[in-house]
């Protein structure tokens, strides 16, 4: 009889464990060494992750998954003896996903790879319509005079892609010529079809919202992410209209049907329910400091996702982490000098909303916050941690990683001094008021990075995508992640003086976007 998934993975973190259990602890203190035992020998992210992913799945702002998220992560902290609550911070448009069905039923039958973006409006059933592109015209007069033959059909706005297969495939096994020709092609479509919505008078993203008043049967789209089945999946905003995300190669199947003129027919089924303005809240857990209680080391990261798939390692590897750090300082370190408190940020997603709104609501606590770590960052362990322009940032960094076992700390490099990051993620909101904030990073340093950072080739194949599911989380890095994690608050928390404010200025222009006041509202996002 086979060993069930759980037990299999356990009994190979168990060797994992002993593999690592000739750690390097560069000091005494006892306390580190309570951390290693507890995160590395007691690891519950396994657990943590399988429902996390699998039972509660993604994480929608606004969706009634997100609020069972939020209820079952302060029903684990009531369990771990953690002082647990969530703070509405707004509202939020509020949906839940049904079914899709995508069918290609003419000129032969082939059920599709797709589904129908975030905030989507329902079909009325299934519906049957003739599929075609988006028109073809010569000036936004006539784009708006071609909208009326639009009505009841399938409408493709995206370009197709002229070939489907990950570059890097390419790159290894086509001759050089095939790769010209093949480069020379796509340049030349993506050039035709800049023209073409460029006649619109709109721009790519806004088009599914325009084309909607037109009442067509759905608008089809496509943004594929250069990986092997991969694609993006957003939102819309689109509010008469479904709106439907296919794969590169389903929506090419279909582009080149219409183009050639050979009746491609779909029966699309889309169910979907809107349920107006909801509230929305930031969880939270607290591990009240003994001499410093009113001072706060703050440990956060994005506990929503987009719905495209699970939100796995955005953020769902961050959110694990948070909760498993917490739960090994709550064993390791009952009484630290500072006030801990874990965030599980919502609305990240639309904009940083839920701990813009933390920082905006909050002035006294960011005035004694002593220093915020943030984990958004795919799959571990910590490689990378820029500085953020902070002159005194480094020094402290370099105590507490000299503090930590060599297997984990010999991975890091710091940036020094850095530069305050533009955004991206939650730390740049607490930046915005002058809070040392740090976010870290897998891969390589911040110049061979893109905002999800590269390895594994997190931004071709899961950031923002139907593929970033539990099966991509290594947990063995999760577990490290938690780890190192534990150790650095718990360093933090213990500093005899608070991380120095002095830093480089910020950026130009200065009103980079984290710096705004946060959109309390679907409402407010729209305008």
């Amino acid at each position: 009889m086979r060993a069930p998934v759980r037990i299999l993975f356990v009994c190979l973190l168990a060797a994992s464990t002993r593999a690592a259990a000739a750690q390097s602890f560069p000091s005494e203190d006892p306390v580190i060494r309570a951390i290693w035992e507890e995160g590395v020998e007691r690891s519950q992210v396994y657990e943590l992750g399988q429902v996390m992913m699998d039972s509660i799945g993604p994480r929608l702002t606004g969706s009634p998954a997100m609020a069972g998220a939020n209820d079952w992560a302060l029903a684990k902290y009531t369990e771990w003896g953690i002082e647990a609550y969530k703070e509405q911070y707004g509202t939020w448009r509020g949906w839940e996903r049904g079914i899709t069905h995508i069918d290609l039923i003419a000129p032969r039958v082939r059920s599709l790879e797709g589904m129908a973006a975030a905030w989507s409006p329902a079909t009325d059933g299934p519906v049957e319509a003739e599929v075609v592109i988006l028109p073809h015209a010569d000036s936004p007069g006539a784009f708006q005079a071609s909208l009326s033959e639009l009505r009841g059909k399938f409408v493709l706005v995206s370009r197709p892609e002229t070939s489907c297969r990950a570059p890097d495939n390419l790159e290894q096994f086509a001759r050089p010529e095939t790769t010209a020709r093949m480069t020379a092609e796509r340049e030349r479509a993506i050039a035709e079809w800049s023209d073409r919505v460029g006649n619109t008078g709109f721009d790519q993203r806004s088009l599914p919202e325009v084309l909607s008043v037109a009442e067509p049967a759905a608008v089809i789209r496509s943004q594929w992410s250069e990986g092997w089945g991969v694609t993006k999946i957003f939102g819309t905003r689109a509010q008469r209209a479904p709106v439907l995300d296919l794969s590169c190669e389903a929506y090419g199947l279909l582009y080149r049907l219409a183009e050639n003129d050979q009746g491609p027919v779909l029966r699309v089924d889309v169910q979907a329910r809107f349920l107006g303005e909801v509230p929305v809240f930031n969880a939270f857990a607290v591990i009240p400091g003994s001499a410093e209680p009113e001072e706060y080391v703050i440990l956060g990261g994005h506990y929503d996702s987009w719905d495209g798939a699970d939100g796995a390692l955005d953020n769902g590897t961050g959110a694990v982490a948070i909760m498993e750090a917490m739960r090994i300082l709550k064993s390791a370190v009952p009484n630290p000098r500072r006030t801990i408190i874990g965030a599980l940020w919502n609305g990240e997603e639309q904009g940083l909303n839920g701990s813009r709104a933390f920082v905006e609501d909050n002035p006294e606590i960011l005035e004694r916050t002593h220093t915020v770590f943030n984990v958004d960052h795919g799959n571990g362990p910590v490689t990378f941690i820029p500085m953020q322009g902070f002159a005194g940032a480094a020094g402290r960094f370099g105590e507490w990683l000299a503090e930590v076992p060599s297997e984990l700390a010999d991975l890091v490099t710091l940036e020094i001094p850095g530069m305050p990051e533009s955004g991206g993620t939650d730390h740049a909101s607490f930046l915005c008021a002058g809070v040392p904030a740090f976010s870290f990073h897998v891969g390589a340093g911040r110049r061979e990075m893109n905002i999800a950072d590269n390895r594994w080739d997190t931004s071709i194949y899961t950031w923002h995508t139907n593929r970033d599911t539990f099966d991509k989380i290594v947990f063995e890095d999760l577990r490290d992640d938690a780890v190192m994690t534990a150790m650095l608050v718990y360093l933090a928390a213990q500093d005899a003086e608070r991380m120095p404010r002095t830093r480089r200025a910020m950026p130009e222009p200065m009103e980079w976007p984290p710096c705004r006041p946060p959109a309390r509202s679907s409402g407010e996002s729209a305008r």
